[in-house]
């Protein structure tokens, strides 16, 4: 099941660097998005977030 990002964000981009298949961009809001289709739910994302945004859906 993909990660998806919750409102917590406060969009550091640590996300973006810890995903090893690229699935998290930046969204016009400022908050990263994981692409669920590319997401390998790996958890890299999770264990990067200073703030937990990060969760399987």
């Amino acid at each position: 099941m993909a990660y998806k990002v919750g409102d917590g964000c406060i969009g550091c981009g640590a996300c973006m660097s810890g995903c090893p298949v690229g699935a998290i961009t930046m969204g016009p809001d400022g908050k990263a998005v994981i692409e669920a289709n590319v997401c390998i739910s790996c958890g890299a994302c999770a264990g990067t977030c200073p703030v937990g945004a990060p969760s399987e859906e």
